[in-house]
């Protein structure tokens, strides 16, 4: 009997159980399962190993090295952290897309060294992207400061049902290793299963800290109603499909040198306010940047980001209130070179308006003493504009 690669490829296509959000492990089975497959191969056919076997043992080997190079092919840190619940809804489809790739790859062997290359870049980024995910959201769900006992509870709920999915699998596998179409059908059936859980467990997340998302919906209804969202109906508006990039580029924490290049610029950013950030609105590249004092702390991060958020709702049709309908109308009647007015402006009407939405934001359940938002470490010391006294 001749060697067959599909035969040596056979515990590569077990139907995997649904994964939990927590996370995503398996390689070391499936390491065990090839290993103990070509022992049995071995001693069948007289260890004739093909080129595919040892593709497979190259990738076990260079992966740890492989997800290192493949670092700069995942977002800022800090994002992961921004929008944990997106981050985590993608990790577990591309693992999904990773699995897919497994099975196909044996049925395609011309393809078969590029597909699995590509399979194992996909799963080094669901590592690194699952990890960071699951570490964020352990941190909210330990709410009595017992990080620790619910990452316990979590691995032993996991070990529990990755031990019943192989079970499960080695019961089907009978079932489906001689109807490739019933297996394939069972496969997108549990994946389709598998993505809606998780969609379903990451948008019953309510998380109380503001990220820009979420400060972006509460703020607009704010500015709309003059109610604040509490946390559970901002999190359930909040985009988990889309909202990876805004709109608008809104970024906190840059170098001063972004924003100014003369005492003249600096001169003008400091012009009418006592705040602790600097902030340059460019509406033809449709970015806001901010330098942040060191004197900045959460609130005065809060504010930057509301701040650069109304300036985005002064270019969007809606009600406004008074004094910001007002700054539209200029803003539609003025020329761009008048932009640093209109910023000027808006601090007159965050200091009446900013209080009141921060008080709203406590009242509602709001975390406002920690935040979400992207904020890069860049910090910056200048002399406040003079306060104007009023006789």
């Amino acid at each position: 009997m001749g060697f067959r690669a599909g035969l040596c490829f056979q515990p590569l296509r077990l139907p995997r159980h649904p994964r939990s959000l927590a996370g995503h492990r398996g390689g070391e089975r499936k390491s065990f399962c090839f290993s103990c497959h070509c022992h049995l191969v071995g001693e069948r056919f007289n260890w004739h190993v093909g080129p595919h076997h040892l593709c497979l043992v190259e990738r076990d080997v260079f992966s740890p090295y492989i997800q290192i190079a493949n670092q700069p092919l995942l977002p800022n840190r800090s994002k992961l952290d921004c929008n944990a619940k997106q981050w985590r809804l993608f990790a577990d489809i591309l693992n999904d897309v990773a699995m897919f790739l497994e099975i196909m790859a044996p049925i395609y062997p011309i393809f078969f060294t590029i597909t699995i290359c590509t399979s194992n870049l996909a799963k080094c980024i669901v590592s690194v992207a699952g990890g960071a995910t699951r570490a964020a959201l352990t941190m909210h769900q330990a709410r009595r400061n017992n990080m620790a006992d619910v990452s316990a509870k979590d691995s032993s709920q996991e070990t529990l049902v990755n031990l019943a999915g192989l079970l499960v699998s080695l019961l089907m596998l009978p079932l489906v290793s001689d109807c490739p179409g019933f297996s394939l059908g069972c496969f997108f059936f549990l994946t389709a299963l598998h993505i809606y859980a998780n969609y379903r467990a990451v948008r019953a997340l309510v998380i109380e800290t503001l990220n820009e998302g979420r400060l972006r919906l509460v703020l607009k209804h704010f500015l709309q109603r003059g109610e604040v969202l509490g946390p559970t109906s901002a999190n359930q508006m909040e985009p988990l499909w889309t909202g990876f990039w805004p709109s608008q580029s809104l970024s906190l924490g840059v170098p001063l040198h972004r924003l100014t290049s003369s005492v003249f610029d600096l001169q003008q950013l400091v012009e009418g306010h006592q705040e602790p950030y600097l902030l340059r609105w460019d509406l033809s590249q449709n970015q806001v940047q901010v330098v942040l004092s060191q004197m900045a702390g959460p609130e005065t991060i809060l504010r930057a980001a509301t701040h650069g958020l109304v300036l985005e709702a002064l270019q969007e049709d809606g009600p406004l209130p008074r004094g910001l309908e007002e700054l539209r109308n200029q803003l539609r009647a003025g020329p761009e070179k008048d932009n640093w007015v209109i910023v000027r402006d808006t601090h007159q009407v965050l200091d009446k308006l900013f209080p009141k939405f921060l008080k709203g934001l406590q009242d509602a359940g709001w975390k406002t003493e920690k935040h979400q938002l992207e904020v890069d470490e860049w910090r910056a010391t200048w002399l406040l504009s003079p306060e104007k006294k009023v006789l």
